[in-house]
């Protein structure tokens, strides 16, 4: 695992958001926000783990302070493979949503996949969510592919976007 350049907070919420490195101690934490974040197709944490585990594998969570202490409020799993990166799932609590959180964790998988010798960083992503493919297209990301029946959903399923980051364009 490789640690990622992260920044520590956000000025626009009123709770500080930070990201940290995420290991395989952190994997229960990861299962549970993946679960939150994507009811329809959850993971266990043993799921997770296993991913934490591999060659060239990195993860981060987005933590709010509080007065209890570190709110887990999002969470990032990609790795590299040779020359090329992978967002493997990137997710933020819908009451952590629209402060920035999800930028940051895409930020740190851009920075993470360079620093592992990535050229090129895929993700996918649901078609039928346009505020994710907002923020993949702003951060440099364009589609090159489409997977038909890609995501599971309460009543079927949905086509995944595949998205591609350049490093040599950008």
């Amino acid at each position: 695992m490789m640690a990622a350049p992260l920044e520590t907070s956000n000025p626009r919420t009123s709770h500080p958001v930070r990201l940290q490195t995420a290991g395989l101690a952190d994997a229960a934490v990861i299962a549970a926000l993946q679960q939150v974040c994507f009811p329809d197709d959850p993971w266990g944490g043993d799921a997770v783990a296993s991913l934490i585990g591999q060659p060239g594998f990195f993860a981060a969570l987005a933590l709010r302070e509080d007065a209890e202490g570190d709110d887990p409020v999002g969470f990032l799993l990609a790795r590299v493979a040779a020359e090329d990166g992978e967002i493997i799932a990137v997710g933020v609590r819908a009451d952590a949503r629209g402060q920035g959180t999800g930028r940051r964790l895409v930020v740190a998988a851009l920075d993470g996949a360079r620093a592992l010798g990535a050229t090129a960083l895929f993700l996918e992503v649901a078609e039928d969510n346009g505020m994710a493919q907002s923020l993949y297209k702003s951060c440099g990301f364009f589609a090159v592919g489409r997977r038909p029946g890609y995501y599971r959903r309460a009543d079927g399923r949905v086509a995944a976007l595949v998205l591609r980051y350049s490093y040599t364009d950008n």
